[in-house]
């Protein structure tokens, strides 16, 4: 059974990811390490005790479709009544709306620990939480006032309705459709698949935000617009009205977030109401909706790298245990009587430090990148902080995503056959990991996004000037002086190297227009800055422990990954830098 690692989390949020500086220097206000310490605490002990234990039962029954209606598995209509009661919903949601206003860094450790619980259920908070920011960003007065306090509170859930049939990724092809009306209102018609906790019974309202083109939108992106849509109408008072004419169609049947209801939606086709068309208010502007979503598509991309983490430490718990108790064979040097736990098989032990390495590194990044929006909102110098945000956002999403299913799919093998079995638990980590590579942008998507978007920032002195910071790390290193670090400083200061000139290499394609050669090198340099970004705040992180006389472990762990998983960064830094021209060429095979 999972245990959420509240130590390692607070650790990693304060030392590694800058939130113990950030507290010092008051910048949040009157919030303590006191505060942050006990809302971690009480966060992973609901994770742990309530969440976790309902994991396998929504897995194995899934959400249902039952006479129009959507049923949670057992228990979890129970289960997310206690989540708002707790009021999780509101961390980092304004206070005017009865929000808490926290820093993004407590509310993402937060939600590794919900989705190390049950990624299928944290979905639905993790859906409401950015459809809060795009209202609280984009909504008029009377939308927030309307919508805003129920959101927040968790009474009511928030969808996001992107994709189409026919579009899915290239959103300018979209044809749900909206029409105007005298009183302000619009009607809005079309189908939406893929939504996820788009119909359910834990909530009283879902308020859905959808993606539509108005009769007089121009072409492509530029035309769509974003609407307001709830499953009930709410009246002047706030209390619940008629049925607005939406509803779900079907459930996917998926191969892994069974218990989270991923439907497809229709829009105005007369089942409810006395007028075909369901009643919709825009957000923010006519044809500038994509923007708008935006904001809620990048909290979620910061989410659904948690979703990775949160996958990975759940599979290296489940893979940990199950190696100390799993007796086979003899282990080299093994003095004991009879079989051996086959944690002490060294190609067990290189996998299970895999998964711990690349467990602990995309968590840090993944709070660093929330560190770096909590900072772009109260520090000064707001535009470095918000590129190294956008810098951050791709990778945090992608590395960590990846490594979720790289991770799960570890833990299977360390479990042998019995991992194949569906009964010990740790085939559905693998299941639930693999959706999170491919939506809210697949990870391919983000690698185009990192190279042609995030690297010119400020003329890629965003970017060097970051490279510029985990070589500061490295010489730390170097200075430590400690033998437990062994290569650690060379190897990091290679990794960091091959990643400075694959950077170069790609601001120098882009400059030149050679953008389809950059392109071919976007996922591998991906992956490349993770693996950098990983042996670095490992190391950041045992650097931190040095003072108080502890770090062994945190050296160790730090050695292994900058002698095993930075090896990998000398041949991807080559790939970026000389793949195109091979790829060119075979690409006549696909033809």
């Amino acid at each position: 059974m999972y245990k959420a690692p509240v130590e390692e989390i607070a650790f990693t949020l304060k030392h590694v990811a800058g939130m113990g500086e950030a507290l010092s220097n008051g910048l949040f206000g009157d919030l303590g390490e006191d505060l942050v310490d006990a809302i971690l605490s009480e966060a992973g002990r609901f994770a742990t005790e309530e969440v976790a234990p309902l994991a396998d039962i929504g897995d194995r029954q899934g959400a249902r479709l039952i006479e129009g209606e959507v049923r949670l598995p057992d228990g979890w209509r129970e289960l997310y009544r206690s989540w708002i009661a707790g009021g999780w919903n509101g961390l980092t949601a304004p206070e005017a709306f009865g929000g808490q206003a926290l820093p993004d860094m407590l509310n993402v450790a937060a939600l590794e620990m919900w989705n190390s619980g049950s990624m299928a259920f944290a979905l639905a908070p993790t859906l409401t939480m950015g459809a809060i920011e795009a209202v609280s960003a984009h909504g008029s007065a009377a939308l927030k006032d309307k919508y805003l306090a129920k959101m927040v509170s968790g009474e009511w859930t928030g969808t996001m309705n992107l994709t189409e049939p026919h579009a899915g990724s290239d959103l300018g092809v979209l044809k749900a459709r909206a029409e105007r009306r005298a009183d302000g209102s619009y009607r809005i018609f079309g189908q939406k698949i893929f939504i996820t906790w788009g119909e359910h019974d834990a909530a009283d309202n879902i308020i859905h935000l959808v993606l539509a083109r108005l009769p007089d939108a121009p072409a492509g992106t530029r035309g769509i617009s974003l609407f307001l849509v709830p499953k009930f109408l709410v009246n002047d008072d706030g209390s619940l009205g008629a049925r607005n004419d939406l509803f779900c169609h079907s459930l996917e049947h998926k191969l892994g977030i069974h218990g989270s209801p991923t439907c497809t939606m229709i829009y105005g086709d007369g089942r409810f109401g006395d007028e075909k068309g369901a009643i919709g208010w825009l957000v923010g502007e006519e044809n500038k909706g994509l923007a708008c979503m935006f904001t809620m598509m990048n909290n979620a991309r910061l989410a659904v790298g948690m979703q990775g983490v949160a996958i990975s430490e759940a599979a290296t718990q489940k893979a940990l245990a199950y190696a100390r108790e799993r007796t086979q064979g003899r282990a080299p040097g093994s003095t004991g009587v009879g079989m051996s736990p086959i944690v002490e098989h060294p190609d067990v032990a290189r996998m299970l430090l895999t998964m711990k390495a690349l467990t602990q590194g995309s968590r840090a990044i993944s709070y660093a990148c929330a560190q770096a929006l909590d900072m772009s909102r109260r520090a000064g110098d707001n535009r470095h902080w918000q590129e190294r945000a956008a810098l951050l956002t791709p990778i945090a999403k992608s590395f960590s995503t990846d490594a979720g299913v790289e991770v799960a799919s570890l833990g299977i093998q360390v479990h042998g056959g019995m991992g194949f079995i569906e009964e010990t638990g740790a085939a559905r980590y693998l299941r639930d990991a693999r959706i999170a590579p491919i939506y809210e942008g697949t990870n391919g998507i983000q690698a185009i996004d990192l190279v042609t978007r995030k690297l010119p920032l400020s003329g890629g002195d965003q970017v060097m000037g970051f490279i510029a910071e985990l070589k500061a790390i490295a010489e730390a290193v170097g200075r430590s002086n400690l033998d437990g670090f062994g290569e650690t400083a060379a190897r990091l200061g290679a990794a960091i190297s091959d990643l400075d000139a694959a950077t170069a290499w790609l601001l120098r394609a882009l400059a030149d227009g050679r953008a389809a050669e950059a392109l071919a090198g976007a996922t591998p340099y991906q992956r490349l800055f993770g693996l950098v970004l990983t042996g670095c705040y490992l190391a950041k992180g045992a650097l931190a422990e040095i003072g108080d006389g502890k770090g062994e472990g945190r050296i160790a762990l730090c050695r292994f990954a900058a002698e095993n998983l930075l090896a990998e960064t000398a041949a991807l830094g080559d790939r970026v830098i000389n793949g195109a021209a091979s790829l060119a060429a075979a690409r006549t095979l696909l033809a």
